[in-house]
């Protein structure tokens, strides 16, 4: 059975009670306790999610985040022992999906994980091909091209990247956005929407005054302003 679960925490009380909780989930789960063998079980392990502390020794978990999101897309859902908004925007403009204040109900993490996954597994289901000139996006594949180069993006950003040409023309107010990737906490992902789109944009090379696909509503939101030509598959 392959890893659903990696957990990089050094509270190993926590990876304990996680890693056995979740198995009633039918969620197969790992830890580590130091960042350096998480991220060499993650290479090993190709799990389906991340469960990351903050602070862990050695590095904390913003770097860990930082890594991850060099090497993969896989979704990472971040543990605060703070709960600050501060650390949940850092964690989230470094391209984490969610995020966990402690101490927490292992029932809300198990949900916050079905969730997440969920959001992961309809970005890859069979919706079609769009294409705006250039630029392809594959809901099957969850894929994105570039001319021939292959876009790597968060599974964050792809969501939005598809929200966005799937109504094409049409403004897509913030908060349509948030509830579309979290369904809540406005207060710390309505900055992290801005933040997304604007890594996506430098992603897209559509930045300053060259913008071909991707137009900012000023107080509002987003729109997709190029011309979507739909493929079904």
């Amino acid at each position: 059975m392959a890893t659903d679960v990696l957990i990089i925490d050094d509270d190993k009380d926590l990876c304990s009670l996680l890693t056995t909780y979740l198995t009633k989930f039918n969620l197969k789960a790992e830890s580590a306790g130091h960042p350096d063998l998480g991220l060499k079980l993650f290479r090993k392990l190709k799990p389906s999610i991340v469960i990351l502390d903050i602070m862990l020794p050695g590095r904390d978990g913003f770097e860990v985040c930082r890594e991850l999101r060099r090497e993969s897309s896989t979704p990472v859902i971040m543990l605060t022992a703070r709960g600050e908004v501060s650390d949940k925007v850092v964690g989230l403009e470094l391209g984490a999906d969610d995020y966990l204040a402690k101490p927490f109900d292992p029932r809300e993490l198990v949900a916050r994980i079905q969730t997440v996954l969920r959001r992961a597994s309809a970005a890859a289901s069979p919706h079609g091909l769009l294409k705006c000139g250039s630029l392809s996006l594959d809901s099957a594949g969850r894929e994105a091209h570039l001319g021939k180069q292959a876009l790597d993006l968060t599974t964050t950003e792809f969501e939005i990247l598809a929200l966005l040409m799937g109504h094409p023309g049409e403004v897509v107010e913030r908060d349509r956005i948030i509830k579309h990737l979290h369904g809540e906490d406005a207060e710390a992902f309505n900055r992290s929407v801005d933040l997304a789109v604007s890594r996506l944009r430098a992603k897209l090379g559509d930045s300053g005054s060259h913008q071909r696909f991707i137009k900012t509503v000023w107080g509002t939101g987003y729109s997709f302003i190029g011309k979507v030509e739909h493929h079904g598959i």
